[in-house]
Order: C-alpha cells, then sequence, then structure tokens
C-alpha cells in the first residue's frame, strides 16, 4: 500500500467499537463506567446521539430496554462485576424481544477480581446467562480489523433477531493503543428493524416459526404495542402454558439458530499435511498467530482456528476440529472453558490446553504447548490428518 492510500494514526479498540456502532446503526449509549471499560464510556459521549450516565448496571439495562422499545438501538459495555448485575434484565431484553448491544470487556476475576488484569473468562456465563439454556450470541474480536467488523456484524444480528448480542473482548484489546491504518476498514452499512409495514391488525409477537416479530415502536398512533418479559402469547397478554405461547417462547431459540447461520464466523488456515490444530479466541489469538509463524519456520506442520463466532459455537468449526488427531487450545484461564464448550467434562487425550492467568499467554508458551502434544497420544477416530479446507 502506497503513503498516499494509507491513513495511519495511533488509536485503540475501543474507540474503533464505538465508531462502528454508530455507523452500524446505533443511536444510544447509556452505561455506568467500570474498569476495563472505560474508555468505551469515554468515547460514546463523544460519538453517540444520546449518551446517559446510569445510577448503577441494573439501571443501564432497564433504561436500554426502554429505549429499544421506543426504536432506538442501545449499546452500552461494562465487566463481570457489572455484567452480574445485569443479568436478570439481559433475560428480561431477551423474553421481550428487544435488541441491544453489550461490550462485555473481560477482567481477572472471580468477583471483582483485578481491575486492571485483563482474561478470558466469561466465555461459560455467558452460555448460561439466559434461563432454561436458550442461545445468546456472543461475537468475540481478535484483532482491530474484528474490533470494527464484528461490531456491525453484532449490530445487524441483534436487529435482525431482535435480541440481545454481547461483544466478547478483554481489557488488552480495548485499552492498547497501537498504530493503525484506518484505510483497511471496510464501510459499514446501516443495520434496519424489522418494522411492521402491513395494514393488518397488528398483534406484537406473531411471528412465522424460527423468524423475529415485525417491530413497531410503543406510542405510535396506529397500533398497541404490548412488550411482555413473561410466558406470553401472540398479542403480548400473559400466558401460562398454552400451545401458542410455549410455542412462542421455542420460537426464541429457533430465531437465533435459524438467524445465526449467516453470521458463523472464524478464521481457519490449514496447513498442508498437519495433524495438528491450534484452537482460540479474542485476544490469544494474536499469540497464536505469532506462534504459528514460528513453528511453521521450523518446518512444523500446524494448523490454526481462531473462533470469532462463540455462541451459538459454528457447526463448521466442528467438522474442522474432528478431522485432527491432535488440538491444543489457547486461552486466558485456568480450566479451559473453550475447551469445555467444545468437549464437555470428557475431553480426549488427545486435546490439550494451552492456560494461564495474570497475564496474556505468548507465543512461547503456545510452542512450549504444541512440543508437548507432539509426545501425547493421537485422536484415533479423527477424519483425517491433513488439514483440509473445509
Amino acid at each position: 500500500m502506497s503513503e498516499l492510500s494509507s491513513r495511519r494514526v495511533l488509536t485503540d479498540a475501543s474507540r474503533l467499537i464505538i465508531e462502528a456502532a454508530v455507523r452500524a446503526g446505533a443511536n444510544v449509549f447509556v452505561g455506568y463506567p467500570i474498569t476495563p471499560a472505560n474508555w468505551l464510556y469515554h468515547y460514546a459521549t463523544q460519538r453517540f446521539p444520546t449518551t446517559l450516565p446510569a445510577t448503577d448496571e441494573i439501571t443501564t439495562l432497564q433504561w436500554m430496554a426502554g429505549f429499544a422499545t421506543a426504536g432506538k438501538f442501545p449499546v452500552t459495555a461494562t465487566s463481570f462485576p457489572g455484567f452480574a448485575l445485569m443479568v436478570e434484565s439481559v433475560n428480561m431484553a431477551y423474553m421481550m424481544e428487544l435488541p441491544m448491544l453489550i461490550v462485555l470487556v473481560q477482567r481477572l476475576g472471580p468477583s471483582t477480581g483485578s481491575a486492571t488484569t485483563g482474561a478470558q473468562g466469561d466465555l461459560l456465563l455467558l452460555r448460561g446467562v439466559i434461563s432454561g439454556g436458550y442461545p445468546l450470541p456472543v461475537f468475540s474480536p481478535s484483532n482491530f480489523e474484528d474490533c470494527w467488523e464484528l461490531t456491525g456484524r453484532a449490530v445487524a444480528a441483534s436487529l435482525q433477531m431482535r435480541t440481545p448480542v454481547v461483544l466478547l473482548t478483554s481489557k488488552e484489546m480495548v485499552m492498547t493503543s497501537r498504530s493503525f491504518d484506518l484505510s483497511r476498514l471496510p464501510d459499514i452499512q446501516q443495520a434496519a428493524w424489522p418494522e411492521y409495514r402491513s395494514a393488518n391488525g397488528y398483534l406484537p409477537y406473531r411471528a412465522k416459526p424460527a423468524e423475529p416479530p415485525p417491530f413497531l415502536p410503543v406510542g405510535n398512533r396506529q397500533h398497541q404495542v404490548r412488550i411482555n418479559a413473561s410466558t406470553h402469547d401472540a398479542s403480548g397478554l400473559i400466558r401460562k402454558a398454552t400451545p401458542e405461547a410455549l410455542a412462542n417462547t421455542r420460537r426464541l431459540q429457533e430465531k437465533i439458530e435459524a438467524g445465526m447461520q449467516k453470521h458463523m464466523l472464524f478464521d481457519y488456515h490449514a496447513a498442508p499435511g498437519s495433524d495438528t490444530l491450534l484452537v482460540t479466541y479474542g485476544v490469544t489469538a494474536e499469540a497464536a498467530r505469532d506462534a504459528i509463524r514460528r513453528l511453521r519456520e521450523h518446518g512444523r506442520a500446524i494448523s490454526l482456528l481462531v473462533v470469532k463466532t462463540l455462541l451459538p459455537f459454528p457447526p463448521e468449526a466442528l467438522a474442522i476440529l474432528r478431522r485432527y488427531a491432535r488440538v491444543l487450545i489457547a486461552e486466558e484461564n485456568l480450566s479451559g472453558l473453550l475447551r469445555e464448550l467444545i468437549y464437555g467434562q470428557m475431553t480426549p487425550a488427545s486435546v490439550l490446553g494451552v492456560n494461564k492467568i495474570g497475564k496474556l499467554i505468548s507465543p512461547e508458551d503456545i510452542v512450549a504447548g504444541y512440543e508437548k502434544l507432539s509426545s501425547m497420544p493421537s485422536n484415533p477416530n479423527s477424519e483425517a490428518q491433513g488439514g483440509k479446507r473445509s
């Protein structure tokens, strides 16, 4: 790229996420300051048409729900202690089918942990955060380009499916400033609401199977809009266990499983002849890419899978995993959350985790993990050992 076409600046991912959200159609930011999400809050005050400081995180989500019912797209940014207070309201917005974006900046836990130390510790919390195990869409950027593109994608997915969406990142990703060429970023198209345009009678939760209902804001002059967080029928009236109400509740899962099919994002770099796959996500992907380069420079054939849609987990990514005799999973936590998400409580002997807390995983950690895995038994049930592309 020539110098004339370059737009190199010193920036951080917080600014990229906020700018991308606004360009995608977000127009309200509600927040309560918390480290390490403070830069997101700060940039939002400069960029969003409407920014409100809430009194606490519970209020934050309640106000966001109110804005969403009025046809505004709200965004907030928080970390685990704040998100813990939001959980009931996230469930409320999920049941009401209200779109919104929550940027969850991970830091070291448990509890308040360390506000200035990063981590990747919230994945399994998000898997089970909706009562009943219903899927909550979660995207996780692995670099600055992802912070831009996945934010736009998250806003669009939230509007298309009428659901809260989480952008899962970490302290080092959003607070680290670096030289970056803005000309590498693609344009972001503003997302549209699934708006109701028929002249027929409006029922706020009448929808086709596996689809969200069309949207009308509360207070419109033509139709009554009833928004309900309890089990309800198509009209929005509370119903305990009628066939219509239960079908409406099942649709909450079906619409996300169907709607997320076009948002199953990952990067897969196959190495010819490789029987080993390195899997990672988020901020650890930077170390993984560096480790892959070093290993390949020394003649080691190893493939790389960087997962960007964490929930629901991409079926195609699972198919890739089955092709390899050995799998190395790198993530910044002790227990191996991604490893458990994929394999449950029965991790095969051919799968090894590279785990750490209190400090970023380094390329050297991953290289050491590869050397250890190479001496372990391989998976005899792998479909292939050639690292084929999907």
